[in-house]
């Protein structure tokens, strides 16, 4: 399989640090973006060890015959692992947390699997389609209906996360496997994008970019609305 992709992170127009993280394997085997919480030092320090322990991991299993799942799920499992750990240690950090989205392309098949609110998007025949289910009080309120799509984009309570990594318990962890077809894009991104641009505006902005340039685009149009949060975003493209 053939991608092409880029990836950017900005911390916004209102914070001053940035507690997201992102990596692109160099291999294009896989790719990570996690949205941190629990302060300035926390936040920072939990993305980052989710993106440094699940490529770590990656990195030394991948090879082996293990399969997909296998992989998806144990990565995660040592992230928040390695968070909990450093929780321990690092009492002022004991409220860090991190979302993570993991998308993958094994023996020329592509994975996913995530935690948390940051999502995961396919573009396909220049129609988007969200393919992650938020971890959250609100996706929970409208899927059983208490909320509007519409109420929940001003709720006070649109960012309460159901899961995360930080957590004891972050079962059970979801692997899907994804049908990618030549042409299809995959776009990775933290709330500090969805937060700013409806899915109509996103896929406006992705299907009139070039794939290399449509993170930096949708910064500067999630920035132009506010940027109130931390905003990361890659985009994966299958050329073949």
């Amino acid at each position: 399989m053939k991608l092409l992709f880029a990836g950017e992170t900005d911390p916004g127009c209102v914070r001053s640090s940035n507690q997201d993280s992102f990596y692109i394997d160099p291999q294009a085997r896989y790719f990570i973006v996690a949205d941190g919480m629990g302060g300035h030092a926390g936040g920072e320090e939990a993305s980052r060890l989710a993106t440094a322990t699940i490529s770590a991991y990656l990195d030394r299993q991948w090879g082996k015959g293990l399969p997909a799942e296998e992989l998806l799920q144990e990565a995660i499992i040592k992230a928040n692992y390695a968070i909990l750990s450093d929780q321990s240690t690092h009492p002022e950090r004991q409220d860090m947390g991190t979302t993570v989205v993991l998308l993958m392309v094994y023996e020329n098949q592509t994975w996913f699997s995530h935690i948390g609110d940051s999502r995961l998007y396919r573009l396909r025949s220049k129609e988007i389609e969200q393919l992650s289910d938020d971890h959250t009080w609100i996706a929970r309120a409208i899927a059983t209906g208490i909320l509007t799509p519409e109420e929940a984009r001003r709720h006070p309570w649109r960012h309460m996360l159901l899961q995360c990594l930080g957590r004891e318990d972050i079962q059970p962890i979801e692997t899907c496997r994804i049908d990618a077809q030549p042409g299809d894009q995959f776009l990775i991104c933290s709330d500090g994008l969805t937060e700013e641009l409806t899915d109509d505006i996103i896929r406006q902005i992705w299907t009139e970019s070039e794939c290399t340039e449509a993170p930096k685009f949708m910064i500067n149009a999630a920035k132009a609305r506010g940027g109130k949060d931390n905003i990361t975003v890659v985009v994966v493209k299958n050329e073949e």
